[in-house]
């Protein structure tokens, strides 16, 4: 395999085998119906394995019908199922509607109403597809759990109390970096990452992808890739939470940080810290938001020096390497959204479910409601939701 300017120059296709699982072993595949998920699915037929497929309606079947862009629903179980057809092996759809609308949605409107920016993709990993799809794959008979996503799982050796050698999974950054999506994966715990399996998270790129459900013969293999939110047709977030919570859109008063107030706004779901553009406010100097008041509905801004973050405090950590170990405060990297470029830091645990998260350098435009996920290297150590 031959990277070169993101295109995907073939070699000859080996099988790619699941550590610790046999050749004729069941496997069960999560399926979005998108490529690839798919792709992952036939690359485990291919090597032997006996495929089951999985997917989640999470959405109403004709609802979301004629919505493009959006997993697990309509077109996308379809896609899936003819996917299974054509490959041969079994395809499960489960009604998981009111589970994610209870653990995904109205979270994401509660948070918006609190003033800060959820991710429901994390929440819908955490909460509903390495949750309830890992425990049905298991009662398939499933060795593993089997995703498309861009991660890669490394299984390392390590001494244990008893001076033995014991194999860990753990938790890596997909190959392709523009693609990897560890930071979406980090509420995953050990227990789920023994038994999860990512075989595209040592592709070069998406064209390497796309090339595979090709070859397979996929009628999805030019199906463009979902770019927002699931459940949020155009990115229009205000208008979703709107809806579901009635009232989200009151108006308020925008604040300088000096106390003066500048003008109205007409709900604090409109806004996110660091936003610039779009304020509404006039100003010979630029504005940021600083801070939202859920409370007494105040939109807050200022120079962007009063961005500056030191030290965040996250809570609900997910510890992907041992507690103790940051007991002291650990250097290492940490991203607080999914797309920023890794900022150096020390993480230092201050009770099992809560760590300080201090930046070497000022962070701008940190909100409550984000992760922030920190790495050694390439290897996931843990992460936690952003509180203050």
């Amino acid at each position: 395999m031959t990277q070169l300017d993101n295109t995907y120059i073939p070699c000859t296709p080996t099988p790619i085998m699941l550590d610790g699982i046999e050749r004729g072993d069941r496997v069960a595949v999560a399926m979005s119906g998108g490529v690839d998920s798919s792709v992952a699915a036939a690359l485990m037929v291919e090597a032997g394995y006996d495929v089951v497929g999985i997917t989640l309606q999470l959405y109403d079947h004709g609802a979301m019908l004629q919505k493009k862009g959006a997993c697990c629903a309509g077109q996308d179980i379809y896609d899936a199922h003819q996917v299974a057809d054509r490959l041969g092996f079994p395809h499960y759809v489960l009604d998981y509607e009111s589970i994610f609308r209870q653990n995904v949605i109205d979270d994401f409107a509660d948070s918006y109403l609190r003033g800060e920016t959820p991710i429901p993709c994390v929440r819908c990993n955490q909460k509903v597809k390495f949750k309830d799809l890992l425990q049905t794959a298991k009662d398939l008979g499933a060795k593993a759990l089997v995703t498309g996503h861009y991660v890669k799982r490394i299984v390392s050796k390590q001494t244990s109390d008893a001076e033995q050698l014991v194999a860990k999974a753990e938790l890596h950054q997909a190959v392709d970096k523009t693609r990897d999506q560890s930071y979406f994966l980090f509420t995953t715990t050990q227990e789920q990452l023994n038994y999860l399996r990512f075989p595209l998270g040592v592709f070069a790129n998406k064209a390497e992808t796309r090339y595979h459900a090709k070859r397979f013969g996929l009628n999805i293999a030019d199906k463009p890739d979902s770019q927002d939110i699931c459940f949020v047709p155009n990115g229009n977030y205000a208008s979703v939470v709107e809806k579901l919570r009635p009232g989200a859109l009151d108006v308020g008063d925008i604040v300088h940080i000096d106390g003066r107030v500048l003008g109205q706004h007409t709900g604090i779901i409109n806004f996110t810290i660091g936003q610039r553009k779009g304020i509404g406010i006039s100003s010979a100097d630029p504005l940021y938001v600083i801070s939202l008041d859920a409370t007494t509905k105040r939109v807050v801004v200022g120079p962007k020096e009063a961005l500056a973050k030191q030290i965040l405090r996250i809570k609900e950590v997910n510890w992907l390497h041992d507690p103790a170990y940051f007991k002291e405060g650990i250097s290492c990297v940490v991203k607080i959204r999914s797309s920023a470029t890794p900022i150096h830091a020390i993480i230092k645990a201050i009770s099992p479910t809560e760590a300080n998260v201090i930046f070497s350098v000022p962070e701008y435009g940190v909100a409550a409601g984000q992760a922030a996920v920190f790495y050694d290297k390439e290897r996931v150590l843990g992460g936690g939701w952003i509180v203050s």
